[in-house]
C-alpha cells in the first residue's frame, strides 16, 4: 500500500475565463472541481498505476467531506483526520486569449497542537501497513518547520520507505531525519548546499552532498533537461523526449507517485528513474492535473534513455 500525506488538503477549482481581466465582472466558460493539494496529486497518478493508495492528512467541514467523497471517483482510500473548519480551495483561472494562468492559494484553517498529536496517532497506525509513504506540500497554519520531521521519523521507525517533497524551512528541518527520498528543483538544492549549481557538475556534487547527510535517494528536478538521482548505486540521468505538453502543472508530484510506485514495486533506482520521468512525461499531455493515460506511460516508457554518470 502506498500512503500519501497532505496536512493541506484543498479543492482545486478551475475556471477558464476568455479574457482576465482586473478589477471587471469575468465570466467563466468552464469549471471543473477536483480534489487537491501536492499529496493527493500524488495520490491520484500513483492509482491510475494501479497501485492501492491510501490518503491521510487533515480535512475539515463541507469541504472536507467533498474532498472525501472525490476521491472514490480516483480509487483512493481516504483516512484524513477531521476537523470543523472548512477546508481551503485554491482556484486557477486559465486566460484562453493570452494563454496565462493565475492562481489563488487559499492558507486554510488552523491546526493547534492537540490535534497534531490526534493525526500523529492516526498516522502511526497508518503507516504499519504501508509499504512506502510520501508526503507533500505546505503544512497548515499552527505546524512548524519540524511538522515533516516528526512524520518521517515516525515512518523510518516503523522501518518503511518515506518521500519528502517540501520547500523551504519544512525540507531543510525535514531531511534531518533522512527521508528514503526527496526531490529539490535547482533553488532548493542551492537553498540545502549553498551552492550556486549553474552547472550540472555542481548540480550533481550539491545532490551528493544532500546524499552523505543520509537521504538515499537525491532527485533533482531539471525541467525539460529531465531529472537527476544521486543514490548508492551511482549517479543516474534520465532524458525525456521532446513532447507537446498540455499541462505541466502537477507533473513533479506524478513523479514522485512513480517513485512511490517503484520503491514499493522493489524497483532499482535506474527503473525506478525511467517509470518516474514517464508517468510524468504522460501527465503533461494531459488538461486535468494529477492524472495520466497508462497508454500514454507505455509508450514514453521506452524513449526515457537513463545515463549513468561517472
Amino acid at each position: 500500500m502506498i500512503l500519501t500525506v497532505t496536512l493541506n488538503a484543498a479543492i482545486d477549482k478551475r475556471y477558464v475565463v476568455e479574457e482576465f481581466c482586473v478589477g471587471e465582472v469575468n465570466r467563466v466558460k468552464e469549471c471543473a472541481y477536483t480534489p487537491g493539494g501536492k499529496g493527493l496529486n500524488v495520490s491520484k497518478p500513483a492509482a491510475i498505476a494501479g497501485a492501492h493508495v491510501v490518503a491521510t492528512g487533515f480535512v475539515g467541514g463541507h469541504a472536507g467531506n467533498y474532498i472525501e467523497a472525490s476521491l472514490k471517483d480516483f480509487h483512493v482510500t481516504s483516512a484524513f483526520y477531521h476537523l470543523e473548519a472548512e477546508s481551503r480551495s485554491c482556484i486557477n483561472i486559465w486566460d484562453e486569449k493570452n494563454q496565462v494562468q493565475t492562481e489563488f492559494l487559499e492558507p486554510g484553517f488552523t491546526v493547534t497542537k492537540e490535534q497534531f498529536e490526534g493525526f500523529k496517532a492516526k498516522f502511526s497506525k497508518l503507516v504499519q501497513e504501508a509499504d512506502v509513504v510520501a508526503m507533500s506540500g505546505s503544512v497548515p497554519k499552527g505546524l512548524d518547520g519540524t511538522a515533516y520531521q516528526q512524520l518521517v521519523k515516525l515512518v523510518k521507525d516503523a522501518g518503511r520507505k518515506v518521500i519528502l517533497d517540501t520547500s523551504g524551512r519544512l525540507l531543510e528541518m525535514g531531511i534531518e531525519s533522512c527521508p528514503t527520498m526527496i526531490k529539490p528543483n535547482i533553488d532548493e538544492i542551492r537553498m540545502l548546499t549553498g551552492k550556486h549549481c549553474d552547472r550540472i557538475e555542481d548540480i550533481i556534487e550539491a545532490a551528493k552532498e544532500v546524499h552523505r547527510r543520509g537521504v538515499e535517494v537525491v532527485a533533482v528536478s531539471l525541467g525539460a533537461d529531465g531529472s537527476l538521482a544521486v543514490c548508492d548505486d551511482g549517479v543516474f540521468r534520465a532524458i525525456v523526449p521532446k513532447i507537446d505538453a498540455v499541462n505541466t502543472v502537477g507533473c513533479g508530484d506524478s513523479m514522485i507517485a512513480g517513485f512511490a510506485l517503484g520503491f514499493s514495486e522493489g524497483l532499482s533506482v535506474e527503473e525506478t528513474l525511467r517509470k518516474a520521468s514517464a508517468i510524468s512525461a504522460a501527465a503533461a499531455l494531459r488538461e486535468e492535473t494529477g492524472y495520466f493515460v497508462m497508454e500514454d506511460m507505455k509508450r514514453l516508457l521506452p524513449q526515457i534513455q537513463i545515463e549513468k554518470i561517472g
